[in-house]
This record gives structure tokens, sequence and C-alpha cells, in this order.
């Protein structure tokens, strides 16, 4: 066998290894920067939630918004509602002041503005036994509204995600465009207005915005890594262990 064909397996190998050395490395170095993205993200949360109420963004402008640009917005608005056209959003862990964590539904509300814009607005939770908006007559109030809240993206699908059921108004992803168009809904806004928290004991029982935002992305790098750093180890020792061989071979 010449010397060339007793290096092609080696050759191979050791590019396979090259090869699978660098995706993990590449894999890491992702992370690292979704970490400087995610550690980004929840500073501007955490500014955003504690700023001041300002004024909507004008319809005009609605739609070239970017999530980034208006998540966790502090705004406030005035209008009335438009109980007609209720919605509720499953809630699986929701909370009245006074009982215990149980699963139930978000309230979402048309906001009618004057200017005949529409927000939908997600004014809080209410337990399983209290969907029907007629079990809960209180909560449908009339006449000229002001909510102050933070403005929030639609929520994305995944594979587990319930199919949405429009017609019984039972939803399980905020989506107000979908929404919207279930109910023949114009000039509605494309995002929506988690309202804050109001008096205790008062249904539906705002500020249920969720603010905990999973970072693991740092465990992650160090995860792919490590196994970087394992895949090499294993391949040094290798070759240690091959030319400790060769030599072994060739001493007399």
């Amino acid at each position: 066998m010449s010397q060339q064909s007793r290096h092609a397996p080696w050759i191979l190998l050791s590019l396979c290894a090259l090869a699978v050395f660098g995706v993990l490395v590449s894999l890491g170095v992702w992370q690292l920067q979704r970490l400087s993205w995610k550690e980004a993200l929840i500073a501007r949360m955490e500014t955003r939630i504690h700023e001041p109420a300002v004024g909507l963004p004008p319809e005009s402008t609605w739609g070239q918004l970017q999530a980034d640009d208006y998540d966790y917005r502090h705004v406030t608005v005035s209008g009335v509602f438009e109980h007609q056209n209720e919605m509720q959003l499953f809630f699986g862990s929701g909370h009245v002041p006074g009982q215990l964590i149980q699963p139930g539904y978000l309230i979402l509300t048309p906001l009618r503005l004057n200017d005949g814009t529409r927000i939908i607005i997600n004014r809080g939770f209410v337990p399983q036994a209290l969907r029907a908006p007629a079990t809960r007559p209180a909560t449908l109030v009339g006449g000229p509204q002001t909510i102050t809240g933070l403005m929030r993206p639609p929520e994305p699908r995944n594979a587990f995600t319930p199919v949405d059921d429009p017609a019984s108004r039972l939803w399980y992803t905020r989506d107000p465009v979908a929404m919207a168009a279930s109910l023949k809904l114009e000039r509605t806004a494309p995002f929506t207005i988690d309202a804050d928290a109001g008096e205790p004991q008062v249904l539906p029982a705002g500020g249920a915005t969720v603010f905990s935002v999973p970072n693991n992305h740092l465990s992650y790098a160090l995860t792919w890594f490590g196994l970087a750093a394992t895949l090499a180890g294993v391949f040094i020792a290798f070759v240690w262990r091959r030319e400790a061989t060769n030599r072994a071979k060739r001493s007399p």
C-alpha cells in the first residue's frame, strides 16, 4: 500500500473533525450574539415600563412600526369599549388578588377612539368561570374610558399552539390583525395594549403583562464551546496515541 493511500483515511478524519469543530464554535459565537441581543432587549423593556406614559403613534405610522420600536412602551389612550366585540385569550396561570393562581382568560376588547381607529386592549385576567361577559356585568363599563398600559406586538405561534376559534371569540395567540379581520373591524392597530393594574378585586385584573424573558444564551454558548473543546481534546489524544503507536512500531 502506498504512503498516500495509508494517509487518505487520516486526512478525511482530520477534515471531518475540523468541520465539526468549526460548526460547534460557530454555534457558540451565535449564542453570544444572541446573548447581547437578549440583554439589550431586557434593558429596553425595564426602561420602557417605568417611563411616563405617552400618546400613541399616529395611525399613519402603524404600517411601518417594528416590534422593537414600541414593545413595552408605556402609553395612554382614551375611547369607548366595544363590548359586543369582546374576545377571550386563554391564559394558563393568571391571578386575581386574594385567590390562588389558576387558568382563565385575558379579556381583549376593542377600544374605539374619537377618530374612528381601534386599539385592542388586554384589560386583564378573569377566572375560567367568568369567561362569558354575562357572568360579569360589572366589567362591561360604558362611556369614555382612559387606558394606560404597555404596547405589545403580535404573538408568534408554534407547533404546540392550539387552533384559534374566532367563531367562539376564543383565541390562543394574540394576533390583532387576525382578530380584527374575524370581527370585520376597520382601522384597527396591528398592536395591542396591556392595561396597567387597577384597583384590587376589580375585574378584569389588569397588569397581566408577562415580564419574564428567558435568557439562557450564555449557558448554551458555554455548552457549544465545551463540546468544541472536548472534540479538540479527543482528537489531540487520538493523534498522540496514533503517533506513539507508530513510533513503537518503528523502534528496533
